[in-house]
């Protein structure tokens, strides 16, 4: 059987398919791919990853066909993290698989959602989107004859959760337990956590200029913006804001990819790396902006909280998103027969195992599960009294 020959272009110290810790299940190799693109491959055709096309980003996925979602979000991030993984010879195959699955356990109406699910779940062990994604490709999906889930690679599993508590991390084994022995995960991990971090901040920048809620103006009060704002109204005089807008943002994405890739060297070279084992036993994390840098994105990061993401406008938004969430799940919770059939199965089959928690995490799979436009559909559909029509209450 022919083997992927990948692993030739990789430094030593990155995730090598061929040395892969394996998946929960036992397959046989792919014949012309190796195992990291066999995950994203998996996770390209998942329902849950055709989903992210109408879950929020920032903005409902109705209000305007140009905003991003989770789905453009993911594949942004996805092509921030190869470039990346291609100058440092790391894993350009896990690196986009680890990007491209990194969302998938976000519920409808971005961060709104999760914290409203997360309220619902407080006394039944709470609601984390990263710790739901990988019950997402560990367990949810289903499309498989021998095993639940997509069966995923340890180092793409490992990618996925990003950050976990100490309580979370004792229940979930082998991709847990480097939260408890403060080890650290794999480069490729590492940059797409870093990769994620460019992509939001850049592109709500763009979406939140579109929507009218932050000026350019306003943005210039930022050091990251206003130095390439400079750059490009020097060399394009009278430049339309339309381009102005594409020319600053893409500016500065690449300065912060620069500096990332250039201190995380700094790093690497100083660490001496011979293997994979050697990142992981690092005290922190290599891949690393530059202090100088640290701090412009901090001063952005808190440009944004204050007047994109705290907007009155955006507030109301994600406070109607909320009630949505709160009010499926006490109405779930109170009466599964609501549920739709598999749905019910599912919550059914928890609580067989788990009692009453069990039945609120199969609630919460349901909701997290939901698109944006199809949680607004459900609440019409329970709590609309004009809805009383039997067709109307087909989900």
């Amino acid at each position: 059987m022919k083997q992927s020959s990948y692993s030739e272009h990789l430094v030593s110290y990155a995730c090598d398919d061929t040395r892969s810790l394996g998946r929960q299940h036992e397959e046989s190799h792919p014949t012309y791919r190796n195992e990291y693109q066999r995950d994203r491959d998996r996770i390209i055709h998942s329902a849950a990853f055709r989903r992210l096309e109408y879950k929020t980003q920032v903005f409902v996925n109705h209000e305007g066909d140009l905003f991003r979602t989770r789905l453009t979000h993911s594949l942004e991030v996805a092509q921030i993290a190869r470039s990346i993984a291609r100058e440092l010879c790391l894993h350009e195959d896990l690196s986009e698989a680890i990007a491209l699955a990194h969302d998938l356990g976000h519920t409808p109406f971005g961060h709104a959602g999760q914290t409203a699910l997360n309220n619902c779940m407080k006394d039944f062990g709470g609601f984390e989107h990263n710790i739901q994604s990988l019950r997402v490709v560990d367990r949810l999906e289903q499309k498989y004859a021998d095993f639940d889930g997509l069966n995923l690679t340890f180092e793409t599993r490992e990618g996925i959760l990003k950050h976990c508590s100490i309580s979370n991390a004792e229940n979930l084994g082998d991709v847990g337990q480097r939260f408890l022995d403060k080890t650290q995960p794999g480069l490729e991990a590492q940059l797409t956590d870093y990769s994620d971090e460019i992509a939001y901040n850049n592109h709500d920048i763009d979406d939140g200029i579109r929507y009218g809620l932050i000026s350019m103006d306003e943005i210039r009060q930022t050091e990251l913006f206003s130095t390439q704002y400079e750059i490009v109204n020097k060399k394009y005089p009278g430049l339309d804001d339309k381009k102005m807008i594409h020319e600053v943002i893409r500016r500065m994405i690449n300065v912060m990819v620069v500096d990332l890739i250039d201190t995380s060297k700094q790093n690497i070279d100083r660490a001496s790396l011979n293997s994979i084992g050697d990142v992981r036993r690092q005290p922190q994390r290599l891949m690393a902006f530059s202090e100088e840098m640290t701090q412009k994105k901090l001063e952005l990061k808190q440009f944004l909280r204050k007047n994109l993401y705290q907007h009155y406008r955006v507030h109301r938004m994600t406070k109607k998103a909320a009630d949505v969430i709160e009010a499926l799940f006490n109405a779930f919770m109170n009466d599964l027969q609501i549920l739709p059939p598999e749905a019910l199965a599912h919550c059914l089959q928890l609580k067989e195992r788990h009692g009453e928690k069990g039945v609120a995490r199969g609630v919460s799979d349901y909701i997290a599960g939901m698109t944006d436009r199809y949680a607004i559909v459900e609440f019409e559909r329970i709590f609309n009294p004009r809805q009383l029509s039997f067709v109307n209450l087909i989900p």
